[in-house]
C-alpha cells in the first residue's frame, strides 16, 4: 500500500476530515509519526495540533521531544509539550491518563477557536494499529474473563480516533520510509517487564507459528462481535425503562445472557466508564428486595439498591 493508498483509506474512514481540528497524540513513534503526516495531507496543517509527553523516564526521553519538535516544524503543526512529574501506581495507567489528559486540554481550548468558525469539535487521534488491537484482545482475554475483551478497541469513543486501526505495523513502516519520515524506536519495548510487551515479543510469534492468519483471524473475529453487539445494545435498550432503569421482576425473569448485558449497562452508565466484573453480580441484583437485602456493590463506585436501580 502506497502512501497515497493510505492517504485515502483513512480519509474514506471518515475519522479525520480535511478542515476538521484534530489533535494527534506524538510519541515520536513511527505510527504517531506517520498519524501526524496523514493528518496534516487529510485535515491540513492548521487544522492539526500535536501533544508530545516527556515523562522523563528514559535517557532518550530529550531526544525524543527534540524529534517530535522538529517534524512539527517541518510540517507546519503547533506543538504543545507536557513534560510529567514523578510517576504514582502502576506507571503505564499514569503515562497513559497523564496524555490523555494533556490532549483533552489542548482540544478543549480549540474546541473555543473551532466554535467561531463553525468547526466541529477537536478529535484526538491515536495511532493504534492493527497489530496494537490484536495485542490489546490477547492481553485483555488474558486478564479479564468477559464478551467486551474480545471486542478490541474502537475507531471512535467519544472525542478519541484511531484512524490507523486497519493498518497494520508493517504499513505505518512502509509509509513513513516512502515518505522519508524518521522515527524514534523506544528500547523498552523488546523488553519483557510489562505484559503489553510480553504479548507482542513472546506471545504473539507463537500465534503466528501455530497459524499464519492468527492475526488476521483475532480481528476477524473482533469485527464480528462489533456488529453482533449492536444487536446485543439493541436488546438491552429494549428491555429498559427510559433507558436507565428495569424493574428487579423483570430483570430476574430475563434470560441470563441478557441479564447480564443489562446489569453491566446500568453499571458502566452509573459510572460513566466500564465497570469490570457488574455483570457476573446480575444474579445478586435481580435477587435484591426492599424488605430483605436492598444493596449491593458492583464496584468502581457504583450500587444498586432496590427501589433506586443503579446508582
Amino acid at each position: 500500500m502506497d502512501p497515497d493508498a493510505v492517504v485515502e483509506q483513512v480519509r474514506t474512514g471518515g475519522l479525520l476530515a480535511p478542515g476538521a481540528p484534530v489533535v494527534v497524540l506524538l510519541s515520536g513513534g513511527r505510527d504517531s509519526v506517520c498519524l501526524l503526516d496523514v493528518a496534516v495531507r487529510v485535515a491540513g496543517a492548521g487544522a492539526v495540533a500535536a501533544v508530545h509527553v516527556n515523562y522523563g523516564l528514559r535517557d532518550e526521553a530529550g531526544g525524543d521531544e527534540r524529534h517530535c519538535a522538529a517534524l512539527c516544524a517541518a510540517l507546519g503543526v503547533e506543538l504543545v509539550v507536557e513534560r510529567a512529574g514523578e510517576p504514582a501506581g502502576n506507571v503505564q495507567a499514569w503515562a497513559r491518563e497523564l496524555r490523555y489528559a494533556a490532549a483533552e486540554r489542548v482540544a478543549a481550548a480549540r474546541d473555543g477557536d473551532a466554535g467561531a468558525r463553525g468547526a466541529p469539535p477537536a478529535s484526538i487521534a491515536a495511532g493504534h494499529t492493527a497489530d496494537d488491537q490484536v495485542e490489546t484482545i490477547l492481553y485483555r482475554l488474558a486478564a479479564a474473563p468477559s464478551r467486551r475483551a474480545l471486542l478490541g478497541m474502537r475507531p471512535r469513543e467519544g472525542r478519541l480516533v484511531r484512524p490507523l486501526l486497519e493498518l497494520t505495523r508493517e504499513q505505518t513502516t512502509a509509509y513513513c520510509e516512502a515518505r522519508g519520515l524518521a522515527w524514534r524506536d523506544d528500547a523498552t519495548n523488546a523488553g519483557g517487564r510489562y505484559a503489553r510487551n510480553r504479548v507482542r515479543n513472546e506471545l504473539l510469534p507463537t500465534f503466528r507459528a501455530i497459524h499464519p492468519a492468527a492475526e488476521a483471524n483475532v480481528l476477524t473475529l473482533a469485527r464480528l462481535l462489533r456488529e453482533e453487539g449492536e444487536l446485543l445494545d439493541a436488546l438491552v435498550d429494549a428491555e429498559l425503562d427510559a433507558g436507565r432503569s428495569i424493574a428487579l421482576d423483570r430483570l430476574a425473569a430475563l434470560r441470563p445472557a441478557l441479564r447480564r448485558l443489562v446489569v453491566q449497562r446500568l453499571a458502566d452508565d452509573a459510572a460513566g466508564r466500564p465497570v469490570g466484573g457488574a455483570a457476573g453480580r446480575a444474579e445478586q441484583v435481580a435477587a435484591l428486595r426492599p424488605a430483605g437485602t436492598a444493596w449491593l456493590d458492583l464496584g468502581g463506585g457504583v450500587r444498586a439498591v432496590a427501589g433506586y436501580g443503579v446508582v
